[in-house]
Order: C-alpha cells, then structure tokens, then sequence
C-alpha cells in the first residue's frame, strides 16, 4: 500500500510538473523572450502607478494625449497588435474613452492586456511563430515572433513619452531596471 501511494505520488508529481512546464513557455524563443516582457510590462505598470490620479488628464501641449490616454493606448494597442500580427487574427480597433476612465480601471485594462499578451507567448507554437506577416504601417515582412519586438517597441515608446509626462509635474519616474 506504502508503495503504490508513493508511485502516485510521484506520478502526481510529474504531471504536475509536466503541466507547469507547458504554461511556462512552449518554445525556446518564447522561453527567453518572456522575461524580458514580464520585465517591460511590470516597468510601464509602475510608470502608469507613479502618476497621481488627479495628473491623469495631463497634456504637455494640446495635441498630445493625456497621460491616461498614453495609458489606455498602450494596452489597447498591446492587444491589437499582438492579436493582428503575432497570432494573425482578423482585428479591428476597439479603444476606449480614456477621459471616462478612473485611474483604477486604467490600471485593470492595463493588467489584463498585458495579461493576454502574456498567455500568448506561453502558449504559442514555433509553426505560429514562424509564420510571416505584413506589418500594417510600414509593409514589412516579418515573422510573427519578430512581431512580439515590434508589440514591445510600441510599448517602450509610449511608456517612454509617459516618464516625460511625470517630469514634468515633479514626479521622478520609477527607475528603468533593466
């Protein structure tokens, strides 16, 4: 009896482990490339916290975005892009009202964008990954793992113009670990 719940257990073990595994990453580009998103999400997170509330609707001239639509482009964006070009999904713009927004539910549309950014490169294939697509802007082709830099690069740049956005009220931007 002793033994046969040790071999469950161990049984157990390794299907568990094995499972874990599989959410990890499926590939060995995605594998190295995950850190350095979780990275770079967890940093734009901080940036959009520093910001109080109250400086949300800032605009450092009238034809930029605020600091909450900064925010709100950033994760609708991230979402589009990596639903058009890394999983090649039919996709059309669906980018909410910023300026209707508290910074709480900002925060949460963040999250959850980065989230399902996250899941896809934990679960995305190399025969996905290697596929080639046209990039909507400039017409380049790439291949859809090149297309998670470009989602990231989207990010960086308007997280970037965001720590500006903090320096200019006062507020020193969280410090860029990387």
């Amino acid at each position: 009896m002793k033994k046969r719940t040790v071999s469950l257990l161990m049984l157990l073990f390794v299907l568990v482990s094995h499972a874990q595994n599989d959410t990890l990453t499926k590939t060995e580009f995605t594998k190295m490339y995950l850190p350095v998103w979780i990275e770079a999400t967890e940093h734009c997170m901080d940036v959009a916290k520093a910001m109080p509330e109250e400086l949300y609707s800032f605009r450092p001239t009238t034809v930029s975005k605020t600091f909450a639509e900064q925010m709100v482009h950033i994760a609708a964006a991230n979402k589009l892009l990596t639903q058009r070009y890394v999983q090649g999904l039919e996709v059309i713009p669906n980018t909410p009202e910023a300026s209707k927004m508290t910074k709480t539910e900002i925060l949460f549309f963040m999250k959850a964008s980065f989230k399902y950014t996250t899941e896809v490169i934990q679960t995305i294939e190399q025969k996905k990954l290697d596929e080639m697509c046209k990039m909507y802007h400039s017409g380049n082709i790439v291949s859809r793992a090149f297309a998670l830099f470009y989602v990231q690069d989207h990010l960086a740049n308007h997280r970037a113009k965001s720590n500006l956005y903090l320096r200019m009220n006062g507020i020193e931007p969280p410090e860029y670990t990387w």
